[in-house]
């Protein structure tokens, strides 16, 4: 269970329309970004299932606070769920080595 400092500083900010990503230097509205300083309170997540106990469900890699409302539970199924056609928008412009810098990211196994 997460829990709050006194200053709740693990929060969104208020919400912001157009903001500078970490990746980038230049603004970009808040719908093409993942920032936490949406307009509204409710998280997403993609979750793996554990265990369920009657009707409690366990899950991890959870990226969402404790107390989020739950909207609803969908299954991952990846051939409905995937998609060939799909396009990043400005992150594609974003140097792999940048995201890892930046971002910093750890380096993949797989990444050369």
């Amino acid at each position: 269970m997460n829990t709050l400092s006194d200053t709740d500083e693990d929060r969104a900010k208020p919400a912001q329309l157009t903001l500078k990503p970490y990746l980038e230097d230049v603004e970009h509205g808040i719908f093409a970004t993942r920032a936490p300083h949406r307009p509204n309170p409710i998280g997403f997540s993609l979750v793996r299932l554990v265990e369920r106990q009657d009707n409690i469900l366990i899950v991890e890699d959870v990226d969402i606070l404790d107390g989020t409302p739950l909207l609803d539970i969908k299954p991952f199924i990846p051939r409905f769920d995937y998609r060939e056609d799909v396009r990043a928008g400005w992150q594609e412009q974003v140097a792999k080595e940048a995201a890892q810098t930046r971002g910093r990211r750890l380096k993949a196994p797989t990444d050369s």
